[in-house]
């Protein structure tokens, strides 16, 4: 792997373009936001701006149709699902082999998005996973691997020690690198989406929240705590409040948490000399999975060696999630990455919740709402469809726009649960 070079609150990766700072970008968007616009008709209306509709609000803009977009909170926020500083991005899909497709674009798209914005987004660090060899980790990730020719290098244990000693790994495990996997900046990524649909000539409101939506003698209204708007079509990005404004069966949110770990010896785990990570233990549900420490200039807070449990958390409403962390929950998980990474804690420096939404089947959903092709739906990212954002946000468009989409998503139609 390339060596990184951090130059003052900019970081340089192999000549790519710097990193502009967190604060710069919310900077930008705040400056662009429409607070006294009295327009009240729009071709299109994304209801909630985070990571998928602040990619639909750009795509739809920059084909040049109007679109109003509403986020009940700022942007972005820690209340919903995709802040924590960094995601993971990789190719080699051991969910289901039918995702790589959306993801070979979903680089494109990223890098794309990087080239508007001139500043770095995806980092490749490369992902390491450990597990037996029969775990659905290992043997999804191969499976995807070879289908799609996906550079996926399998360590013996002698070359795992001395890549990456950071990790003590049961001899009997997998060990595989994904090259080309990394993580995308959560935040930033918003941001600079949001920025570049506001230059696309988006309407876009914060801290407004919508009420309702109906549609009657084909025209769609969407009422909010501050007025009542018009669309021909409608796209619902609202995350864990989807149950909220579409009947979708049997979605369940539910509260994890992340924490950031002073570890024993920084500079082993830095950008510089550390990759992204996941982790199968069988005696536990889900898996393991981490990242370097970022630099806080850049990347935002907070400050650490990031990691969390993929599983799912206690089961909530999002509108009265705790965000209080028991010292409980935060030991148990410590003690979990204690195992395989013994230098890895001296403390905890932070704690943090996000909310997932699982469908019943744990992929996600991207369709038609009840079949009407003005109203489109994506839901149910169940903790792992950032990645996906730069792509989903295309698709939405092409749904909402054209009622199709060369993408092949027909394995996340709603009809399934039928």
């Amino acid at each position: 792997m390339k060596r990184r070079e951090f130059i003052g609150n900019t970081v340089a990766i192999g000549g790519m373009a710097s990193v502009v700072p967190i604060s710069q970008l919310y900077s930008n968007v705040q400056k662009q936001l429409s607070y006294n616009d009295s327009k009240t008709n729009y071709d299109v209306i994304v209801i909630g701006v985070g990571s998928m509709g602040s990619s639909a609000c750009y795509h739809l803009a920059k084909q040049g149709h109007s679109v109003l977009g509403l986020e009940q909170f700022d942007i972005p926020h820690e209340i919903g699902s995709h802040t924590g500083q960094s995601r993971i991005i990789r190719k080699a899909y051991f969910e289901h082999p039918s995702y790589v497709p959306l993801l070979e674009r979903a680089y494109k798209n990223w890098q794309s998005l990087e080239q508007a914005i001139s500043s770095q987004l995806y980092f490749k660090t490369g992902l390491l996973y450990f597990g037996p060899d029969k775990h659905l980790l290992i043997k999804g990730t191969q499976e995807s691997a070879i289908k799609y020719g996906i550079e996926v290098n399998q360590l013996t244990q002698k070359e795992q020690l001395k890549q990456f000693p950071q990790f003590k790994i049961p001899e009997d495990y997998t060990n595989l690198m994904e090259v080309d996997a990394g993580f995308v900046t959560p935040e930033r990524a918003i941001l600079a989406f949001t920025e570049q649909a506001l230059k696309c000539g988006a309407i876009i409101h914060v801290k407004e929240k919508t009420l309702e939506w109906w549609k009657k003698d084909g025209v769609i209204k969407v009422k909010t705590n501050k007025q009542t708007y018009k669309c021909k079509k409608l796209v619902l990005t609202t995350g864990a409040w989807t149950s909220k404004f579409a009947a979708v069966n049997n979605l369940e949110v539910t509260r994890q948490v992340m924490a950031w770990a002073q570890p024993k010896n920084w500079d082993m785990f830095d950008l510089n000399n550390f990759p992204c990570w996941t982790f199968a233990d069988p005696s536990v549900k889900g898996i393991y999975y981490g990242f370097p420490i970022l630099p806080a200039s850049s990347f935002g807070g907070p400050v650490g060696l990031k990691f969390a449990h993929h599983t799912k958390g206690i089961l909530s409403d999002p509108e009265i999630v705790s965000r209080n962390i028991s010292k409980e929950e935060g030991s148990i998980l410590v003690e979990a990455i204690r195992k395989f990474i013994p230098e890895g804690i001296d403390n905890i420096h932070s704690m943090k919740t996000c909310l997932y939404t699982y469908s019943p089947d744990e992929h996600f959903i991207l369709d038609f709402y009840n079949e009407n092709k003005d109203v489109v739906i994506a839901a149910g990212f169940s903790g792992h469809g950032f990645k996906f954002a730069s792509v989903i946000g295309e698709i939405l468009s092409d749904l909402a726009i054209d009622g199709k989409t060369k993408y092949p998503i027909d394995f996340l139609s709603a009809k399934r649960f039928n």
